[in-house]
């Protein structure tokens, strides 16, 4: 007969724990990790890449994710004086998250649509 071990209760979901898992999980952070994941880009690079984002929710994004250590910013010596903005290596270990995260939403994108018509069509009276 083996022995298994006994099953661990997972961590207990804090108050810090549901900030920073708001954070890092929301509507524009995942785009800028996953951006920024692919390399280091300057901030209007940045701005190209998450089309639909402003520049204040941008700015705000970067300074969220540098303060909890996901994302750093670099002052590079040129003329005029320019702002790189790059992963870290904590900011890393969240890569193969947001892919999941990515790749589960293309997968699962279509069943959560016709989720979202037959609930319509329960609760409006919409037809799907």
């Amino acid at each position: 007969m083996t022995e298994t071990a006994p099953a661990t209760a997972p961590p207990a979901l804090t108050a810090a724990h549901r900030e920073l898992l708001d954070q890092v999980l929301d509507k524009w952070s995942l785009q800028v990790l996953d951006s920024l994941c692919e390399q280091p880009q300057r901030f209007n690079e940045l701005r190209r890449s998450v089309p639909a984002v402003t520049q204040k929710s941008l700015t705000s994004t970067l300074r969220r994710l540098e303060r909890n250590g996901m994302v750093e910013r670099l002052v590079v010596r040129s003329r005029p004086v320019a702002v790189q903005y790059r992963i870290t290596p904590l900011g890393t270990t969240l890569q193969d998250l947001v892919d999941a995260l990515l790749h589960w939403t293309a997968v699962t994108l279509p069943d959560v649509e016709d989720a979202r018509s037959r609930y319509d069509a329960e609760v409006f009276g919409d037809a799907p």
